[in-house]
């Protein structure tokens, strides 16, 4: 897509981050970058939102997905005029906070919403947001623990699979009636 006017290029907004760029067959550009703190996570992010940048989604994910209390690391995707950055910050268990973006990019609240519950990742600059997904009963940070598939196929049509889940909690009565 060619305009009269230049377009800004990442390394143009977020100044001073090494971003490796790259192409794919047909021209489309793709950038990556870690930021190493909290800050500069909201500093790029501001950039990004006052250069017409798009949030496009967040992922987050344990670092190594059978080891409790592994290191964690978030990917906030953005698209600049079909340029894709993923922008990647690492946590610990630690420091597992991290600022909200949504008062940059408003449709980041569902992300940021689905991090905290799943993974227990504290957010900071806004309220504790709702749940989206989890009953009240079960521990934040459900992700964090790895129940194999084959264990829970082994008991998928009886309370044994609902022990396995709340092993570490206390089983709700819901769950202590089934078969």
């Amino acid at each position: 897509m060619t305009t009269n006017k230049q377009r800004a290029s990442f390394n143009d907004i977020l100044t001073g981050m090494d971003i490796a760029i790259t192409s794919d067959s047909n021209g489309n550009q793709f950038g990556w970058t870690y930021v190493t703190s909290a800050q500069a996570l909201r500093q790029a992010s501001l950039s990004l939102a006052n250069n017409g940048a798009r949030l496009c989604t967040i992922t987050a994910f344990n670092e190594d997905k059978f080891a409790e209390g592994s290191d964690m690391e978030l990917v906030y995707n953005f698209d600049l005029d079909g340029a894709v950055l993923s922008l990647c910050i690492r946590l610990t268990p630690e420091a597992c906070t991290i600022p909200s973006i949504v008062d940059h990019f408003p449709n980041a609240d569902w992300h940021e919403r689905e991090f905290a519950e799943l993974f227990d990742i504290e957010l900071t600059g806004r309220e504790k947001p709702e749940r989206l997904f989890l009953d009240p009963c079960i521990d934040t940070g459900i992700f964090h623990r790895l129940i194999p598939l084959s264990s829970m196929m082994n008991g998928a049509t009886t309370k044994q699979l609902w022990e396995t889940i709340f092993a570490e909690t206390a089983m709700p009565d819901w769950a202590k009636e089934a078969k």
